[in-house]
Parts: C-alpha cells; sequence; structure tokens
C-alpha cells in the first residue's frame, strides 16, 4: 500500500472514533522504540500505524489492552528495567543495618555519630500529667463540696441556735418585771 485512507481502516474498526484512538495509541508505541510490522518507507509514526491496521497486520484487541494496562496503577507486565533492578538486588540494607538519613540516603559506617534518644522514659507524658492534674482537680472538687456541706450544716446550727437565744432573750424579757425607773427631783 503507497497511500493510506480512512476508508481502508474501517474496513478492518467499524468506528472512525475507534479507529482515532486504537492510532493514537499505535503511534505511541511506535515512538517509544517499537519496531514497525510494514515498511517505513520514511514514513511518520502516524501513517505506519494507519498502515498497520489498514494491513491488518496489528491485533486490535492487543492495542486496547496495552492501552488499558499502561493507565493502570498497577501494570500487568513488568518492565525491563523492573527485572534488571531485581536481579542486581544486593545486601546493602544487611552491611548498613538499615540505617537510613530523613531524606532516605544510607548513613554509611564512617559517618555515623551516636544520636540522643528522642524520647526519655523518664519524664511523664503530657496526656499522664493531664490525668494526674484532672484527678486532682476532681479530688479538690470533692473536698470542697465536703467543707461546703459541713458549713451549710453548722450555718443551720447556728441558726437555729440563734432562733433559740431570741426566745429566750424574750421569754425572760417577759418574766422579769420592769427595770425600776429613776426619778431625780
Amino acid at each position: 500500500m503507497a497511500r493510506i485512507t480512512v476508508e481502508d481502516c474501517l474496513s478492518k474498526i467499524e468506528s472512525q472514533y475507534d479507529l482515532v484512538l486504537i492510532a493514537r495509541e499505535r503511534t505511541a508505541q511506535l515512538n517509544s522504540g517499537e519496531k514497525s510490522l510494514v515498511n517505513e518507507d520514511n514514513d511518520k509514526n502516524t501513517v505506519i500505524a494507519l498502515r498497520e491496521i489498514g494491513g491488518g497486520k496489528i491485533s486490535i484487541k492487543t492495542i486496547e489492552d496495552a492501552a488499558i494496562n499502561k493507565l493502570r496503577k498497577v501494570q500487568s507486565k513488568p518492565t525491563e528495567l523492573e527485572d534488571l533492578e531485581m536481579d542486581q538486588e544486593d545486601d546493602f540494607d544487611k552491611i548498613y543495618k538499615g540505617e537510613i538519613s530523613k531524606s532516605g540516603a544510607a548513613i554509611l559506617p564512617s559517618k555515623r555519630v551516636r544520636k540522643i534518644p528522642e524520647k526519655i522514659l523518664a519524664e511523664p507524658t503530657l496526656e499522664n500529667e493531664d490525668e494526674k492534674n484532672l484527678n486532682e482537680d476532681e479530688k479538690n472538687l470533692n473536698e470542697d463540696e465536703k467543707n461546703l456541706n459541713e458549713d451549710e450544716k453548722n450555718l443551720n446550727e447556728d441558726e437555729k441556735n440563734l432562733n433559740e437565744d431570741e426566745k429566750n432573750q424574750e421569754e425572760s424579757n417577759e418574766l422579769s418585771p420592769s427595770a425600776p425607773e429613776n426619778k431625780t427631783e
């Protein structure tokens, strides 16, 4: 095929919209370095992708699956780089005993410094102090309530004593004769 037309491709794919999406995905694959299945003839990757679709050289299902797989967070096939990383894994963590800086870089044994522990167990935590203060406040509140009740009882007793004293005073005034009047002439 010297020249490709959309009509040639639509004989393989029913929808022109699907054709655009599949051609774009195949073009992206060709741009990333995949080998073309037809002669390139100094054509651009878009034309090559359309020629492959029109010639029936590629499986539409394969292109759709590749497009879907590319959008997934966890891809079904590991890439070549991931395979290389797995093969070259060493015992780095075992050698340096897992000491890693805040930035994620390993701390070499020559650069290690004695670290002061961040948490000192002898100091009570803020929560424990708050709980202790709360318990003390509750005890003080209970004592205050007891003192208030005692004060109320004492007040009631004082009122009773005052009432009794007033009654006694009135009775004594009624029983005792009035004081003689001093007449000065």
